[in-house]
């Protein structure tokens, strides 16, 4: 992991960044970081360009120092770091990019937590509500939803490959997941082919009565 923030004596010094299309991050920790809702907008910012902390904190109408707090966790999960460094008067500047246009999340032989979990979750049913959908703020049917979530995290994956195929840097991240399907596939018994068929079947009916399509 580099080093997020640093000083240069000399003016105008600029580091290239050559972005990669995708990242793999294993950190736990980072998830963590990932799930806050304001971390993710300046994540999407970045990676569409390069900005300093105040073109960001006017963009997304925070504070400067809220938003390089948010930074300095991003920076240190590795999503962020600094593209170039301008003198401005007696001052440096510095300006930000992601360093990926898209992370993958994988834990390698771990699965993720159900915090991690609850948080995809939540976040995925916000995004069916701004497309229409009728979300029931209904905690427990949300806690049976997250527990098959760790339930079908934890079903039927090839964890060997799966490990293997999140350290493969030149492949990107719909090949990653069809090839993970496709080892799973090839190396699971009838058994759990059914009990991988009633996981699924159990969360879409739970997910059916929290959630609904309006009109």
């Amino acid at each position: 992991m580099g080093q997020c923030f640093y000083t240069h004596v000399a003016a105008s010094i600029i580091r290239h960044i050559n972005m990669k299309p995708i990242k793999t991050i294993t950190d736990p920790e980072a998830f963590k970081v990932a799930a806050d809702e304001t971390r993710r907008k300046i994540l999407y910012l970045l990676r569409a360009k390069e900005m300093t902390v105040s073109k960001i904190a006017d963009e997304l109408s925070l504070t400067p120092q809220t938003v390089y707090h948010h930074i300095k966790k991003l920076c240190g999960a590795d999503m962020v770091e600094v593209s170039k460094e301008v003198r401005v008067d007696h001052l440096i500047e510095s300006y930000y990019r992601a360093t990926a246009e898209v992370f993958h999340f994988a834990v390698g032989k771990q699965t993720k937590s159900k915090e991690t979990v609850t948080e995809g979750v939540r976040s995925s049913l916000e995004a069916l509500r701004k497309i229409g959908y009728d979300v029931k703020h209904d905690e427990k049917i949300l806690s049976e939803l997250v527990d098959l979530g760790v339930e079908r995290e934890k079903c039927c994956v090839d964890k060997e490959a799966e490990e293997a195929i999140s350290k493969l840097e030149d492949v990107d991240y719909f090949a990653k997941q069809g090839a993970l399907e496709y080892a799973s596939m090839l190396s699971m018994s009838d058994e759990e082919l059914v009990r991988q068929d009633e996981i699924q079947k159990k969360f879409r009916d739970t997910l059916r009565s929290l959630v609904s399509k309006q009109g």
